[in-house]
């Protein structure tokens, strides 16, 4: 079975996310999706509680997947669940350069670890967890970026309910 970890913060997961998931679905047997626990990161919008039930109700009908979070390194993460690879997502060349330095330390901490870049669509390559928190805490409209239900849930956050 290939098993494959999409880490990273999902505060909020939106539509972006969700279509690299659809992407990865077709090519993993299972795919684990795992909020990252960051104590680097400034405070979180989301616990990682409410991160994992709006990641979990917004990937209800997917089959093969699993949602989790953990702490630490995501290569140690990736071999507690027998995965393969590590999926991220590239939206735009700015992504590029974090993203192919942090695969380079990634496999010289595991080798048996590959990741595998996935692009979004093109109509969501512009939008970031971060631009939709500051968007909804204004008060804009971020019905196209996210789920429903996580639009509800910002809303009910900053009050714009």
């Amino acid at each position: 079975m290939k098993i494959a970890i999409y880490p990273g913060s999902f505060d909020p997961i939106t539509n972006g996310h969700v279509d690299i998931i659809e992407r990865a679905v077709h090519i993993f047997d299972k795919v684990i999706v795992t909020v990252a626990r960051n104590a680097e990161k400034s405070s979180p919008l989301f616990s990682p509680d409410e991160r994992i039930a709006l990641i979990t109700e917004t990937l209800s009908g997917l089959k093969n997947i699993e949602v989790d979070s953990f702490e630490g390194l995501m290569v140690d993460h990736a071999v507690k669940h027998d995965a393969v690879a590590a999926i991220r997502g590239l939206r735009a060349l700015s992504d590029f350069e974090f993203e192919f330095k942090m695969a380079l330390m990634n496999r010289n901490l595991n080798e048996e670890i590959s990741t595998l870049f996935l692009m979004p669509h093109a109509k969501y390559t512009h939008v970031s967890s971060s631009m939709v928190r500051e968007a909804a805490s204004l008060g804009g409209n971020v019905s196209d970026y996210v789920p429903a239900h996580v639009d509800i849930a910002l809303k009910e956050k900053y009050d714009h309910v």
